[in-house]
């Protein structure tokens, strides 16, 4: 591989590298299934005890 391409190259690399950091991760975090029915259910005894009242 010639001097020019490699440079070239590594330039690129660190500049998609750049590029990425700026653009950070806008995804919700991940929650497993579990975690989401303790939620829920969390959320059904907090609605009950609000109708008991």
């Amino acid at each position: 591989m010639n001097r020019k391409k490699k440079i070239n190259q590594i330039l690129k690399a660190k500049k998609k590298k750049q590029n990425a950091k700026l653009h950070s991760n806008n995804k919700p975090r991940y929650i497993s299934k579990a975690e989401r029915e303790k939620q829920s259910l969390e959320q059904g005894e907090t609605v009950a005890v609000e109708d008991m009242e």
